[in-house]
């Protein structure tokens, strides 16, 4: 081969190195679009706060309670340290409502069987949370699926059926409660049709193991908040009265398996269950930063989480207290993360940093917010929501509200997908994203009032795992540097919609629909 002149030469290693070059500038391009205050977002910070937020003094954060009360102060305190500026009422951090709770009354229920008394929540537990005025003779159904026995208007006692194995659930609580919760309702669908009075469900071993869970999930009853959005959306409405006798489902029990023999004798059997209601206080922390553009301040990208968690319940290996780590820990020092990143360099827009009170009670600090805004809903440019971002697989999250029919602005989703190549850099998994999806993952999170209210709506998650809504959520178990990596990720996507020229719309004809 004859050899190369030099300026043949020369010319091929300048074509050589264009890459390079190209690669390069790429490489300036891409770090310009990320600000310098992303560095403020540390895996070290991320970790203190969440081993203090999931710590035992935190109680698990309960909505309503007292411990939701004192987290909520700690929240404040440290936005007040970061330098936001509070947002609530009066001048204040906090925003309060309260959530109102129907529940199972102990003191005025009665059952007994055979003459003898059972303790309500103590040997019986009521599956529904309506009252009940039942007596007469137990009938005995050895299978619920045998259609041949006539049970209208009769109390049946029935053993529970083992459910199909694809209708217990996945994941949340324990395994002996999934399958319980799928055993319980294959045993009523059985005979609820059929014009029971009363359903008395004999446990085998494996659901009578999960009495105790059982107890402490079906005796906090039903919660709701007065003036607020409907869990399926519309306008703010009050709480409807408490049920009427006879209005309700067919009421189920689960007894202990002990009284199985009782039961199969025919005894006469009286059930009374009355329910009470009260309020209690909740709330929502807000701080904000303000933009530092003299138009567009006025618009505001929020930022959310919910600082509650499930409280002080059944013991299982050794702990009562479901610390709510990832759900929602994770999300929330994320915000903290965030913030000190905008208060270093705000944006040209506001940012609102919300922590929605008892989300765990049914969303109800987010859809009481976007009843009673503190700032007008045509001003929120897009609500960036997170809900457990720190377990499972290290390079792989979602973000719900991606995809049709949960996606509403393409341009919001543009911008978070623009982040995660910068800063993620996740494989995303869209299955959770899906109507068809079995958990129904994208309607049990604080973004969706705000998408039913046409807000442009994102759920940041690395999705359910075996620990969730158990005492094992703890701060142990978190993958910090994955937390880190997901909480610049939602930083980045709230600085591209607060410093967009033109901010994200809805899409033509969105409808939320499952």
């Amino acid at each position: 081969m004859a050899p190369r002149s030099p300026a043949r030469h020369l010319l091929h290693a300048s074509l050589l190195f264009l890459p390079f070059v190209a690669t390069a500038q790429r490489t300036r391009t891409r770090a310009a679009e990320v600000p310098g205050a992303i560095s403020l977002i540390r895996e070290a910070d991320l970790k203190r706060d969440l081993f203090a937020m999931a710590g035992p003094a935190m109680r698990g954060r309960e909505g309503g309670t007292l411990d939701e009360m004192s987290a909520s102060a700690w929240v404040a305190e440290v936005y007040r340290k970061i330098g936001l500026v509070p947002m609530g009422e009066g001048g204040t951090w906090y925003q309060w409502f309260n959530l109102t709770r129907t529940r199972v009354s102990t003191v005025t229920s009665s059952v007994s069987i055979a003459g003898r008394p059972i303790g309500v929540f103590k040997d019986i537990i009521p599956l529904g949370t309506v009252p009940v005025e039942a007596s007469g003779p137990v009938v005995w159904v050895a299978d619920a699926s045998d259609t041949t026995l006539d049970v209208r208007g009769k109390v049946v006692a029935t053993p529970v059926q083992v459910p199909n194995p694809a209708n217990i659930r996945s994941t949340s609580y324990t395994f002996a409660v999934r399958y319980t919760d799928a055993a319980l309702n294959a045993t009523t669908n059985r005979l609820a049709r059929r014009g029971a009075a009363a359903i008395l469900i004999v446990p085998d071993a494996k659901v009578d193991s999960a009495f105790e869970p059982m107890v402490a999930a079906r005796s906090r009853g039903a919660y709701d908040v007065a003036n607020a959005m409907p869990r399926t959306g519309g306008p703010a409405a009050p709480i409807g009265p408490v049920p009427a006798l006879g209005t309700g489902p067919t009421p189920a029990f689960l007894v202990r398996g002990v009284l199985g023999a009782a039961l199969r004798q025919a005894p006469v059997a009286t059930i009374r269950i009355q329910l009470e209601r009260f309020e209690s206080p909740s709330v929502n922390v807000i701080g904000m930063v303000r933009g530092t553009d003299p138009v567009l301040r006025n618009e505001y990208v929020i930022f959310s989480s919910h600082q509650d968690a499930n409280g002080v319940r059944a013991t299982l290996e050794g702990d009562s207290v479901h610390a709510g780590a990832d759900d929602n820990g994770s999300v929330s020092v994320a915000l903290f993360a965030a913030a000190r990143a905008f208060a270093r360099q705000p944006g040209k827009r506001s940012v609102l940093f919300i922590h929605h009170g008892s989300e765990e009670r049914g969303l109800l600090g987010s859809r009481y917010h976007i009843a009673h805004p503190v700032v007008p809903i045509s001003q929120m440019v897009a609500v960036l929501n997170g809900d457990m971002i720190g377990r499972n697989h290290p390079d792989s999250a979602s973000v719900l509200g991606a995809q049709p029919p949960h996606r509403n602005s393409t341009a919001l989703v543009d911008m978070a997908l623009r982040a995660n190549a910068l800063v993620g850099k996740f494989t995303l998994d869209s299955l959770w994203d899906r109507p068809t999806h079995p958990e129904g993952w994208y309607f049990r999170s604080d973004h969706v009032p705000y998408a039913r209210a046409n807000v442009p709506a994102l759920m940041y998650t690395t999705n359910l795992h075996d620990d969730y809504h158990t005492p094992r959520d703890t701060p142990e178990r978190i993958d910090y540097p994955k937390l880190t990596r997901m909480a610049k990720w939602m930083y980045l996507t709230g600085w591209f919609a607060a410093n967009a020229s033109q901010r994200p719309g809805i899409d033509p004809g969105f409808k939320l629909e499952r």
